[in-house]
């Protein structure tokens, strides 16, 4: 059941006198890695997402120094991903559900004396409801420590394996996240049937972009007939480790800051 998880970093298999006799649990870091189960082209498995957060969240527990007590709670595998759901097989939740889904998670959390509750998100069709998430238990709960992760922003090494091209478009079932695959479940991946799709007929010459700080909005068969966004030919294993080594090692860090932190606060109530 506990996945990429350490054992005894898997929070289900504590019980509930474990949690009523923990120490200090105010700094006890709780650990939501959140995916999706969504197309990802016709050669990666509809879990890339959920499995990405999960295998990294879990090895960077193992690396952890055991004086830091952090857990992780089961994933959740189902996110906010109907700019997908015209290629079958993707299952998505409203925005409504899954901010009620964490929102109760969250509460739960803090009613069991948690103060330190930290989404970690692995797909990009959902960060703004995550963030909203966060600010709305902070402001429900002043003592709550609430942070809305990605599992891409912290220091990693794919900038140095990757093409500018792929930097800037390859943003699904490209390069990166098919080599991640490749070495963490590599059975998974149908190499023969990857295929180069960038996006079609973005603004040139234009402020607007499809990432960027002027947006459009769009869904995925806009863009693309494959379902992937990206170059996934020049994926390897061996750029999998590289990427998912960096990831790890930079997740540890975060995930001791977190035990470290303090909410700023000037106003007190």
């Amino acid at each position: 059941m506990h996945s990429f998880f350490p054992p005894d970093r898997f929070f289900p298999y504590l019980t509930w006198t474990d949690i009523q006799a923990m120490p200090d649990k105010e700094n006890v870091v709780i650990l939501q890695p959140i995916g999706a189960i969504e197309q990802h082209g016709p050669h990666l498995p509809l879990i890339v997402d959920s499995a990405i957060a999960t295998a990294v969240i879990g090895k960077a527990l193992a690396q952890l120094p055991p004086t830091i007590p952090a857990y992780a709670l089961p994933p959740l595998c189902y996110g906010k991903s109907n700019e997908h759901w015209h290629f079958p097989g993707t299952i998505t939740l409203t925005a409504q559900t899954l901010t009620q889904v964490l929102m109760e998670v969250g509460e739960s959390i803090y009613r069991a004396g948690f103060r330190k509750f930290a989404m970690v998100n692995a797909h990009g069709g959902q960060p703004q409801v995550i963030e909203i998430v966060a600010r709305d238990l902070h402001q429900t709960h002043a003592d709550f420590c609430v942070f809305p992760l990605f599992i891409w922003h912290v220091p990693n090494v794919a900038a140095e394996l990757l093409t500018p091209q792929e930097l800037e478009l390859g943003i699904h079932a490209g390069d990166a996240e098919t080599s991640l695959l490749l070495s963490l479940l590599p059975d998974t991946v149908r190499m023969d049937r990857a295929v180069t799709e960038y996006p079609h007929n973005l603004p040139q010459n234009s402020l607007l972009s499809m990432e960027g700080a002027l947006p459009f909005a769009w869904v995925t068969r806009d863009l693309t007939q494959s379902g992937v966004l990206g170059d996934p030919t020049a994926a390897t294993p061996e750029k999998g480790d590289r990427i998912l080594n960096s990831l790890v090692h930079s997740w540890v860090r975060v995930i001791e800051e977190l035990h470290a932190f303090q909410q700023p606060q000037v106003w007190k109530t």
